[in-house]
């Protein structure tokens, strides 16, 4: 990864925004800048230099990044350091931008106590992340390409008759003995009515025949995450529900088929939720059509009929349409896209035809 890079795009995104300084509170934006993967941390981009942060526990863990950026032990609250050094670290910079989404009441206090040009600048660092380098994504890649291999076993290994958690737990197994790093959320396990639920708990009831069962999952390998959602079918679903996969594998084709370079984000929203609309379940769709992905699950750009981002290429999104049907069920068909040049590369490739298991 290019950090060097990274710091000076920061600092092109800072001048645009108007700050000559920005303290990058959030850990995971941290992590994107500089590498730094602990659990206490921030930078301060000055106009010359950029300084991490941390404590004495990261000492050893921070030494290889000295090479792109200065590293400074501080207390364990480094918040109360950078108020300190704020003055020297961001001298001459006028305007010091932070992270409002990503600071508390708190901390912002501390650090307005002891600089008066404090800015919000928010979703900063956000935006660079949004377009991926081609490292970043190979990393999506080889995090995606896990998933095949763990639909494949449970399929193989049947779903009737074990209960929603258990599929769950041997989500994880399976991803572990894969060689994920962990699981990028909560496994989704949902079936019967609970499949009405988009983020249904797993249940400790038995899966039984003749209905959909939505799996949503996802991995993490080398800090880049992973997520597919297929719903399976353990025998013949009621007409409804079975009419219901059609029509949302239809959407979600056609969603797919939108991504290209250039367009507004809601026109892929577009083109999925027509088709659920112009069958009836529009008010059974009701969240957006997919979001961005990375060092984090859910990131920037959102694909939804409000957004108003653009795609370009090296974005990474989901498109998962969704039909959810109270007191019956529901499904949802998602994959993780690439926005290329000229169109979307297809990283999760499990079948999409509803394939029924025992």
């Amino acid at each position: 990864m290019s950090y060097d890079r990274r710091l000076a795009a920061a600092r092109a995104a800072m001048a645009e925004a108007g700050v000559g300084a920005m303290v990058v509170s959030g850990l995971v934006n941290v992590r994107y800048l500089t590498g730094f993967t602990g659990s206490n941390g921030l930078v301060v981009i000055g106009p010359e230099a950029a300084t991490l942060l941390t404590d004495f526990r990261y000492q050893t863990a921070s030494d290889p990044l000295r090479a792109w950026v200065d590293v400074e032990l501080a207390e364990r609250d480094v918040i109360r350091t950078a108020a300190d050094r704020l003055g020297e670290l961001a001298a001459g910079a006028g305007k010091v931008g932070f992270e409002p989404a990503l600071l508390t009441v708190e901390r912002h206090a501390i650090l307005a106590a002891s600089h008066d040009g404090l800015t919000p600048a928010p979703g900063l660092i956000e935006k660079l992340r949004a377009v991926k380098d081609d490292e970043e994504l190979d990393a999506v890649r080889a995090s995606a390409a896990l998933i095949e291999p763990v639909y494949a076993a449970l399929a193989d290994e049947g779903l009737a008759g074990r209960t929603e958690q258990d599929v769950a737990w041997r989500v994880r197994e399976l991803f572990h003995e894969g060689g994920a790093d962990d699981i990028a959320f909560d496994t989704i396990v949902a079936s019967h009515e609970r499949g009405a639920q988009p983020h249904a708990e797993p249940a400790a009831v038995p899966i039984g025949a003749d209905t959909l069962v939505t799996i949503d999952l996802g991995c993490i390998l080398a800090g880049y995450n992973s997520d597919c959602t297929r719903t399976f079918a353990t025998g013949t679903p009621p007409l409804e529900l079975a009419r219901a996969y059609d029509v949302c594998l239809q959407s979600q084709l056609a969603a797919m088929d939108a991504i290209r370079p250039g367009i507004p984000a809601s026109t892929v929203d577009l083109a999925a939720r027509s088709l659920i609309e112009d069958a009836g379940y529009g008010e059974r769709f009701g969240h957006p059509t997919g979001h961005g992905l990375g060092l984090e699950v859910h990131e920037a750009p959102r694909v939804g009929s409000k957004t108003a981002a653009t795609l370009e290429p090296g974005m990474v999104v989901t498109v998962e349409p969704g039909i959810y049907l109270p007191g019956v069920g529901g499904v949802r068909i998602e994959d993780l896209v690439i926005v290329t040049p000229t169109g979307g590369e297809r990283l999760t490739m499990y079948p999409k035809d509803l394939v029924t298991v025992g």
